[in-house]
């Protein structure tokens, strides 16, 4: 899951997305809505964290802005602000959830979670495909009931492929995906790298290569 911050505060900022980034997301943190509205149109977000009280323009305003132009992406507000009018005209701005400062990283990533599973359909908490199962909040996977061990960076494939598992992805927004602007430029076969390791620990035909186009969810394994 990519996720974009919105949050005016420094040290919050920063904490969120080196939190976020720990827990194996990739998070890109601004302090102004102009600035998170000009990544939007440059990076493939699966969320959006926003806070209200920003600089040169209110996050309310933002986010009004937003569903007008169309933007779908699941939203969640983060704000000191705790009258129950304001929680009311987040949500019918547009917002998918609310939560009050304070909060831990671990309660935000599980919002953010299940904000992402409503989006995608899939509200169970452990994906199945074949004999595949997902479960995105331990980072869990078993493949016909053996658990198999992969890096953060082969979860956050794994995790964006089962979310659109009847869509081929290019390899471009597989990068956009998985790397985020704090991170240092990856290899040119880094991706190709982590498919290999994702069909050698799984099984070969997990992923699918579309020549020129990029890669796709094989087809499901049935159960032994």
């Amino acid at each position: 899951m990519r996720v974009l911050i919105v949050e005016d505060e420094a040290l919050l900022g920063q904490a969120l997305a080196a939190g976020l980034r720990q827990l194996g997301h990739a998070a890109d943190w601004f302090v102004r809505g102009s600035e998170a509205d000009a990544a939007m149109l440059a990076a493939p977000y699966d969320a959006i964290v926003l806070d209200l009280g920003l600089p040169g323009g209110d996050g309310m305003e933002w986010l009004r802005r937003w569903r007008g132009r169309g933007v779908k992406l699941p939203v969640l507000i983060l704000t000191a602000r705790d009258g129950v009018d304001q929680r009311i005209a987040g949500l019918d701005a547009g917002a998918d959830d609310y939560l009050l400062k304070p909060i831990t990283i671990d309660e935000l990533a599980a919002r953010l979670r299940a904000l992402l599973r409503r989006a995608s359909g899939r509200a169970q908490p452990v994906w199945q495909h074949g004999a595949l199962e997902y479960e995105p909040a331990a980072k869990r996977v078993r493949w016909k009931g053996q658990a198999v061990e992969l890096t953060a960076r082969e979860l956050a494939l794994l995790e964006a492929l089962l979310l659109e598992p009847q869509r081929v992805l290019s390899k471009a927004l597989l990068r956009d995906k998985l790397y985020d602007w704090s991170a240092a430029e990856p290899e040119g076969n880094a991706l190709e790298v982590h498919v290999h390791h994702l069909r050698r620990k799984i099984d070969p035909g997990i992923v699918r290569t579309v020549r020129g186009v990029g890669y796709a969810l094989g087809a499901p394994e049935p159960l032994p």
